[in-house]
């Protein structure tokens, strides 16, 4: 199944390429990622670290420390979002290692064989390349062609000519376990809605996304049950989504992920219902839902990947209740940190809440959880990290349906 699954999204990123939640994610309440999108360079800075190790690589400057480049696509390194949180790690990884540098490097159309090339017209003069988002699974002959060069691979596993998942001894590659994050998402909502009717869309039912879905799905499931409520997750039946082997799983799916207008629609359509919380992984299409749940009254929102914080600011007022969040800058400054020191292995992982890789945003002021409810998200947090509680994922064999614990 795995090789087939890794086939069938490779085919299907080819359609579309743009990342989950991303425009597509601590410890217990995960402060790392509580500093992804607040200490983010802003555009202007990112301009001048692009500029500045070119030249300094040109005149031998930067002898003893790693020349880094980070390929992303198609939105830059100062989305405030996916590609931002990587950067983050980079720069968090150069303030400990000041005579290393870091060059950004934006490929526009999102077109996953563009994104590739763009990768191979850099590779020679680099030491580490992180490559940000699914569109880059197909750098793996490059990697094998330079076996000196290391790259960090981030929300994808490379893969072979054919579609099938590989492992290249100069790739470390990253996923998140979603669906982890997705049960913080769904516990919040089920704890802090006023009318018992919650919601998640997504933009495309790739496995990240279902991921997010089931695990949200879940997370109301194990209020409901703790805490004696009856909370409904609403489903639009013209939105559910088809997952990449053809199933129905479901939830709400905009069916891209940039179609703010559509996003817009969606979550009209769920606040017409009654929904007063909706968990939004879509990408683009997400700030159409974030323009319609501004535009009504006592309606909130749940961001993903990275704090959106920020996002919600609607007048005196703020719509975000919190964030899911997978902590892909800490993630990559680990693997900068182990090529420094020599101790770089390639791999494909999965990584989870007991790395810190997953949690939700409750730091002060930067959600509008209450103390009960961050109590009660924190002790599923240990649970999820010790692994007495496991969500549903698209394909760990558990569904919202059978989930238990």
């Amino acid at each position: 199944m795995k090789k087939r699954v890794a086939a069938v999204i490779l085919a299907a990123a080819m359609v579309c390429s743009l990342a989950a939640c991303g425009g597509g994610n601590e410890t217990a309440a995960p402060e790392a990622a509580q500093e992804s999108t607040q200490e983010a360079a802003p555009a202007e800075d990112a301009a001048e670290t692009e500029a500045e190790p070119t030249e300094d690589a040109a005149e031998g400057e930067t002898a003893g420390g790693l020349k880094i480049a980070i390929v992303s696509s198609p939105s830059g390194v100062d989305d405030g979002s996916f590609n931002q949180d990587n950067y983050n790690g980079i720069l968090s990884f150069i303030e400990n290692h000041p005579d290393s540098t870091v060059t950004p490097v934006q490929e526009p159309t999102g077109d996953v064989a563009a994104a590739v090339q763009a990768v191979a017209d850099i590779v020679a003069d680099y030491d580490v390349i992180v490559c940000c988002g699914f569109q880059f699974a197909g750098i793996t002959s490059i990697a094998q062609e330079n076996p000196d060069v290391k790259f960090v691979l981030v929300d994808t596993f490379p893969s072979d000519a054919d579609g099938n998942e590989a492992e290249v001894d100069n790739i470390y590659a990253m996923q998140f376990a979603e669906q982890e994050s997705g049960f913080f998402a769904g516990m919040a909502a089920a704890l802090e809605t006023k009318s018992n009717k919650v919601s998640v869309v997504n933009g495309i039912a790739y496995p990240s996304n279902v991921n997010y879905q089931y695990g949200f799905e879940c997370g109301v499931k194990y209020i409901n049950e703790t805490e004696g409520k009856s909370v409904e997750v609403v489903e639009l039946p013209s939105y559910a989504g088809t997952d990449v082997t053809g199933a129905d799983v479901g939830g709400n799916y905009v069916g891209s992920f940039a179609d703010e207008a559509t996003g817009k629609v969606v979550g009209n359509a769920l606040i017409a219902e009654g929904v007063d919380i909706i968990f939004v992984a879509a990408g683009a299409s997400g700030n159409g839902v974030l323009t319609a749940v501004k535009e009504a009254d006592g309606v909130y929102f749940i961001g993903c990947d990275v704090d959106q914080y920020d996002d919600g600011a609607n007048g005196d007022a703020n719509v975000v209740l919190t964030s899911a969040v997978k902590v892909m800058h800490l993630n990559v400054e680990r693997a900068l940190e182990a090529v420094a020191d020599g101790s770089f292995k390639g791999g494909n992982v999965v990584l989870q809440a007991d790395t810190d890789s997953t949690g939700y945003i409750n730091a002060d002021g930067r959600n509008q959880l209450s103390a009960d409810s961050i109590t009660k998200m924190d002790a599923a947090y240990d649970a999820i990290k010790g692994g007495t509680i496991v969500p549903a994922a698209n394909f760990n064999g558990i569904t919202p349906e059978d989930f238990s614990w």
